[in-house]
C-alpha cells in the first residue's frame, strides 16, 4: 500500500500544498535544476511529481529557512547524508560569522552616527609595559580589502624565516605607518619577534622595535572585521587624550591567540598605541 502511495503522481497543486511549497517555488526549482518534475504532459505542460519526492521538497523548504543560497541548496542535496548534515554545519558557521561581524558593524555605526558617544562603554583600557624587541619584519602599502590574505602570508613567511633563529619569540604585530582606507593605502608592517641574543646572525629584514608603555584595548574575531576596528582605534586614541597623554608611536595590532580556530566572540587582537614620554 506504502509503496503504491509513495509511487502517485501527483499534479503540482497538490505537491506544493503537501511539501508546503508554492507552485511558483517548484517552477524556480525546476528552471534551476534543483527539483525536477517526474513527469511533465507533453500537451498541456502540467508539472507532476511522485510522493516519494515530498521528503526531498520538504528538505529543501528547511534548508531555505536558512536562507540558504538555491546553488548550495542543491550542493547539499547531491551529498550523501554525514556529508550533507557537515555542509549544513558549515554553512550556519558563516552565517554566524557573518552576523558577528554586522552586529559589530551596527555598533560601530551606532557610534560614529551618535558622535562617538558610548564609544567608551564599549572597549575597556589597559597600560603596560612593553620590553625592547628584536623583529623580523616584511612591509608594503595595503588596502583594507588586501590586509585579511596579506597579514597572515606575511606572518607565515616570518615565522618561517624565525624558525632558523630560535623561533618566534612573542606574539607578532602589526603597525600602521599610515591610515589603511578607501583612500589611504599605508605602509602596513608586520613583524615577528625573535630572540633579541640571535641578532648577530639575522641576514633577513629586521629592526628593533623600542621599549615603551603602550595603552591598548582587547578585541574579538568579529570586532577585527574593517570598518568596526576603527571604533576600537577611536577608542584607545580618545582615552590617550582623555588622560592627558601623548602618542608616541604609530599604532599597531598585536595578534595572541591561533586565528584558525578562534570563534567570532573569541578574544584575538589588541589594538594598541604607544605612549610618548611625559614631561
Amino acid at each position: 500500500m506504502n509503496v503504491v502511495e509513495d509511487d502517485e503522481l501527483l499534479a503540482i497543486g497538490a505537491f506544493a500544498r503537501r511539501a508546503r511549497l508554492s507552485q511558483k517555488a517548484l517552477r524556480l526549482y525546476d528552471r534551476q535544476g534543483l527539483l525536477l518534475p517526474d513527469r511533465v504532459d507533453p500537451v498541456t505542460g502540467y508539472r507532476y511529481y511522485r510522493a516519494s519526492r515530498l521528503a526531498e521538497a520538504r528538505l529543501i523548504v528547511r534548508l531555505r529557512g536558512l536562507d540558504m543560497p538555491l546553488a548550495t541548496v542543491a550542493d547539499v542535496l547531491a551529498l550523501p547524508g554525514e556529508q550533507a548534515a557537515e555542509a549544513v554545519a558549515g554553512y550556519w558557521e558563516s552565517v554566524e560569522r557573518r552576523l558577528a561581524a554586522q552586529r559589530e558593524l551596527a555598533a560601530y555605526l551606532r557610534i560614529q552616527l551618535s558622535g562617538d558617544e558610548g564609544m567608551m562603554d564599549m572597549y575597556e583600557i589597559q597600560q603596560r609595559e612593553v620590553p625592547e624587541q628584536l623583529v623580523l619584519i616584511e612591509q608594503r602599502n595595503a588596502r583594507p580589502e588586501d590586509l585579511p590574505t596579506w597579514i597572515p602570508a606575511a606572518t607565515d613567511r616570518l615565522a618561517a624565516l624565525a624558525a632558523q633563529h630560535g623561533g618566534v619569540f612573542d606574539h607578532p604585530f602589526v603597525v600602521y605607518h599610515g591610515e589603511v582606507t578607501e583612500d589611504s593605502d599605508g605602509p602596513v608592517e608586520v613583524c615577528v619577534p625573535i630572540d633579541p641574543a640571535r641578532a648577530a646572525e639575522v641576514t633577513a629584514a629586521h629592526r628593533t622595535e623600542p621599549a615603551h608603555r603602550e595603552a591598548y584595548t582587547r578585541i574579538t574575531k568579529a570586532q577585527v572585521q574593517y570598518p568596526q576596528i576603527l571604533a576600537a582605534y577611536d577608542a584607545v586614541h580618545h582615552w590617550i587624550g582623555k588622560q592627558g597623554l601623548d602618542v608616541g608611536a604609530d599604532p599597531r595590532e598585536v595578534y595572541f591567540a591561533d586565528w584558525g580556530p578562534a570563534g567570532p566572540a573569541d578574544e584575538v587582537c589588541d589594538i594598541a598605541f604607544p605612549i610618548g614620554v611625559q614631561p
